[in-house]
């Protein structure tokens, strides 16, 4: 029940009504597959997209590890059993809850950011065709020019030298042992590798996941990668330092330079320049919560957490038996946030977004008087916050992918890690060295570095990030105690997906599972998406009176999220997304 996160008698006793009414409105579950009830612990828990990263992260915590020590184990797997998502030859944006080791003083929330950067002699035209028009991610999403470099092994052991428990090398040890011993393939990783089959061109990808009549391996197969344990002896010996120089980082660039697809301008100088990044992270107010996520380059913290201030002045609670209205009016605040974040952001050391101004109370409550709960909008624009009237960007929209993994952590002493980890599209360029894929997150940038004669925010430049959609999210109460840590992959759509599940458990009632579940619907620049086959189709034609464009999608998401309840006792309850293999365990 969603007592799991409230904190007075009033708002417990409406959750407890909303969930006896949760089926009958658009969130309702009854049309999905999900678990029928959280995984519940008293101490400490891990929910990953698999299986054997779950256990490795469970494995460590239960060896005296920390919530960042389990991440890194994580990650480290997931490199392995879930190639086609994230991996160490991706990037990743992470937020780390640090309670005080002593108990004494308050806890400290950390953004860390390894987001891939553009090579140095990348340029505004490299995604341009030879009539100057942009070229398919068909085209450029294979072989080295879609390459940035990696960043998440960096962010990772910055991390770990500030605030991990366990020696670097112990993390090691579980990827090492599947890497070794081979892992089972699943019929998720088989049924992608069978329908990516004549996309599949990279020469050491088809060697490493196909047969010799290019069938990809069958399921319960074990694949085992020599070439990755090796790679993970080498990190666990010399850190992620042999990554960005020395014998493995001189492969990285050869690799991506003198690939047999399509040659990449990275340098071995590229890598050794490379740094990751820790800040504060972003947060704002949404009701009596607070919801932090992280800073630029990730669109992620500001869109979501402007959709949700642009909600704050609507009862939605209300609007539990109404869902057309109430699917109308998330989806226009969505539309309006992403026409900001289309416009304004991107990497914020080449790009002065007005991020404040953006999440001014003033601002969005003007923005949100635009929202007509009768009638969709006809049109949306980008608004003009203060401090950004000269702006003198175009708006534009990437090609981001939805291939990326997320994970919750909470540990013993209350520690907890939210991560989204990515190497862009399907198997990112299928480039692989050292037993792992090498993204291909350049495709984030947009392609056109102009439109209507003005510079887009987010083109190509050499040392630049790529905007990312990536939102691990923290929801903390009133107190400051951390409720809910939540994620997902989906490209551009992470955003609706992580502000529905937050609107479902704080607003409608729904347990962290019954929200990590529910039915999709999104809103962007195009049509109003509605997940095909679920409750929320249904409202297919309501919502076309309301004047929206209506679209039925598979909306494949892979939430995995963890509440907090802070009663008697301390309660640990999991979301495991349905649609995909996701495994959540505890103590």
């Amino acid at each position: 029940m969603i007592a799991v996160l409230q904190h007075s008698s009033v708002r417990a006793a409406r959750a407890a009504t909303l969930a006896v009414c949760a089926a009958a409105f658009a969130f309702g579950v009854a049309a999905q597959t999900a678990p029928a009830s959280s995984v519940h612990a008293a101490t400490q828990m891990v929910v990953t997209a698999n299986g054997y990263a779950t256990d490795a992260g469970l494995e460590i915590l239960r060896a005296g590890g920390n919530a960042v020590d389990a991440a890194i184990a994580v990650q480290l797997v997931l490199t392995l059993v879930e190639p086609q998502s994230s991996g160490i030859g991706g990037g990743a944006f992470m937020l780390l809850y640090d309670t005080p080791f002593s108990g004494v003083g308050e806890p400290v929330i950390t953004a860390y950011e390894g987001r891939e950067t553009a090579p140095a002699a990348a340029t505004p035209d490299m995604f341009l065709n030879e009539n100057g028009s942009p070229t398919s991610f068909g085209v450029i999403g294979v072989g080295g020019l879609s390459v940035g470099v990696p960043g998440v092994l960096r962010m990772l052991e910055a991390a770990h030298r500030k605030h991990g428990r366990l020696p670097w090398a112990k993390l090691f040890e579980p990827a090492l042992a599947l890497a070794e011993s081979g892992f089972e393939m699943s019929p998720r990783l088989h049924s992608l590798l069978d329908g990516f089959k004549r996309f599949a061109r990279g020469e050491e990808f088809r060697r490493h996941f196909y047969d010799a009549g290019g069938e990809p391996l069958p399921v319960g197969y074990r694949v085992k990668s020599p070439e990755y344990a090796a790679t993970l002896r080498l990190l666990a010996e010399k850190g992620a330092e042999a990554m960005y120089s020395g014998e493995l980082a001189a492969a990285i660039a050869k690799e991506v330079r003198e690939n047999s697809v399509r040659p990449g301008r990275m340098t071995l100088d590229d890598l050794k320049q490379y740094s990751a990044h820790e800040s504060a992270p972003l947060c704002s107010p949404y009701r009596e919560w607070r919801i932090c996520g992280p800073q630029l380059p990730s669109s992620g913290g500001i869109t979501t957490q402007q959709i949700l201030r642009m909600l704050s002045g609507f009862e939605l609670a209300e609007l539990r038996d109404d869902p057309a209205t109430a699917i109308h009016l998330i989806s226009e605040a969505s539309r309006l946030a992403f026409a900001d974040r289309n416009l304004y952001l991107g990497d914020p050391q080449f790009v002065a977004a007005p991020v404040a101004a953006l999440l001014d109370a003033r601002y969005l409550e003007a923005r949100a008087k635009a929202i007509d709960l009768k009638t969709a909008l006809p049109s949306v624009a980008a608004g003009v916050p203060n401090g950004a009237i000269a702006w003198n960007y175009a708006p534009a929209v990437s090609a981001e992918r939805p291939s990326t993994s997320h994970f919750s952590i909470v540990d013993r002493t209350g520690d907890a890690v939210a991560m989204t980890t990515s190497v862009q599209g399907a198997f990112g360029s299928q480039l692989m060295v050292g037993g792992f894929i090498l993204n291909n997150q350049l495709t984030d940038f947009a392609y056109e570095p102009e439109a209507d004669g003005k510079p887009v925010a987010n083109r190509i430049e050499g040392g630049k990030r790529p905007l990312s959609s990536m939102a691990p999210t923290l929801v903390l109460d009133a107190q400051g105690r951390l409720r809910l840590l939540v994620g997902s992959p989906g490209g551009t759509r992470i955003i609706g997906f992580v502000a529905q599940t937050i609107v479902g458990v704080l607003d409608f009632g729904l347990d962290v599972q019954q929200a990590v579940a529910a039915p999709h619907f999104l809103a962007q620049e195009g049509p109003i998406e509605l997940e095909d086959g679920t409750a929320v189709a249904k409202q297919a034609d309501a919502l076309k009176a309301f004047g929206h464009t209506v679209a039925l999608r598979d909306l494949n998401s892979g939430l995995h999220a963890i509440a907090i309840d802070y009663g008697d006792r301390r309660v640990l309850s999991s979301g495991v997304d349905p649609r995909r293999e996701g495994v959540a365990r505890g103590d």
